[in-house]
């Protein structure tokens, strides 16, 4: 796993980028009312959310390969905590501080399960059984 582990990083980022740009670009198409898909596919946002959703295709292709799901799959939660410090530091949106209890959660959670699956022995309770 130590290979892929700066790769896996970036999964969350490129979600978080993702969704910074299908909202640029929805913003650029707001006030459209015909031809809204046209603007929408000639949006440089919309091309930009494209080329973040491919590299982070590919990237999580790759960390899958290498890594068990149960491990890789905690870290795509991340991408809620970003996009919110996001929506809060680039757009002004409110944060709660149930939302930041929220998020706190969600990264303790996070690493919680992913530090369970990668074999450490401390503090487990045994293995489940497919029985």
């Amino acid at each position: 796993m130590k290979q892929t582990q700066p790769l896996w990083l970036l999964v969350p980022v490129l979600n978080t980028l993702q969704q910074v740009f299908l909202k640029q670009s929805a913003e650029t198409v707001s006030g459209v009312s015909y031809h809204w898909l046209d603007h929408l596919l000639m949006s440089p946002w919309f091309m930009a959310a494209i080329a973040a959703e491919i590299a982070c295709f590919g990237i999580w292709m790759t960390v899958l390969s290498e890594v068990d799901l149960s491990a890789a799959f905690p870290l795509s939660a991340v991408s809620y905590v970003l996009i919110m410090a996001i929506a809060w530091l680039a757009y002004g949106e409110p944060v709660l501080w149930t939302q930041i209890i929220g998020s706190v959660l969600i990264l303790a959670g996070a690493w919680l399960v992913t530090g369970s699956t990668q074999g450490d022995s401390t503090g487990q309770l045994g293995e489940l059984s497919k029985d």
